[in-house]
């Protein structure tokens, strides 16, 4: 049962930290075409050993009162099935307000409920400045933080338009978390096809390098397969931990061709 627990715990981890990435340089994308849309809305299943434990929900949608203003609000949500909630009650929500031109966070709040933890986190990110507000647990501070750093919902939309799907391709980035700025490194490894509820596909598998000591019990890097199509959309994301894998799949949100 006590592994049942940490693992349902992995589960919403690998949603809520599906690219664990950001920039080191804030860059304005101009005129290059954004892979996501306001509307997209991937919903995904996440197992261990067979067994669907969370369901997670990544969205974008426009910021009541600020639409056509070149942001949007990321909306990523991760919820235990039945028979997990029974033991280990699953439901996070992480919402972050990106700036449309330069991919970066503006603002972050992460209301996370995982069995008795219970936490509501916000970041204030002063990107022009260098300089992130952290409110948690009643006490607020200031950290600096690279040019571009990004949260756990935007990097991976910034990963989705900045890494070029072909092998060898790579980048080198900040993500602040957790009161701290964690440097990431991600990797095209090569072309796959793979298989799912989609039908088939051609992907890229991305290795994302996250030094997060004890996130995956140690076993930090995750694998995610990314469509080599203009969505680049993450249609399988895995995790070794001590027994077996977390694998979350895509099962709603990918247009059929």
């Amino acid at each position: 049962m006590g592994k049942l627990r940490r693992y349902a715990a992995i589960f919403s981890a690998i949603i809520l930290l599906p690219l664990s990435a950001g920039s080191i340089e804030s860059k304005p994308w101009g005129d290059i075409k954004r892979p996501f849309q306001i509307g997209e809305r991937l919903t995904y299943k996440v197992s261990w050993l067979n067994m669907t434990a969370v369901t997670a929900v990544m969205e974008v949608v426009p910021i009541p009162g600020l639409s056509g203003q070149g942001v949007a609000k990321l909306v990523g949500t991760a919820r235990s099935t039945p028979i997990i909630t029974k033991f280990f009650p699953v439901d996070s929500r992480v919402e972050s307000d990106l700036d449309l031109d330069t991919l970066a966070p503006e603002h972050m709040t992460f209301r996370r409920r995982e069995g008795r933890k219970k936490e509501d986190i916000e970041y204030i990110f002063h990107q022009k400045e260098g300089v992130v507000t952290a409110v948690r647990g009643g006490t607020t501070e200031s950290l600096p933080i690279p040019a571009g750093t990004q949260d756990i919902m935007s990097c991976l939309y910034y990963t989705r338009t900045a890494l070029q799907p072909k092998p060898g391709a790579s980048l080198k980035m900040n993500v602040y978390h957790d009161k701290k700025n964690r440097p990431v490194e991600v990797r095209v490894e090569g072309v796959e096809t793979i298989e799912g509820t989609w039908g088939k596909a051609e992907t890229v598998r991305v290795l994302v390098i996250m030094p997060f000591h004890g996130l995956f019990m140690n076993q930090g890097n995750i694998r995610v397969w990314v469509t080599t199509d203009e969505r680049r959309t993450p249609l399988r994301m895995k995790a070794k931990v001590t027994l077996g894998s977390v694998v979350a799949d895509l099962v709603e949100g990918l247009e059929k061709s």
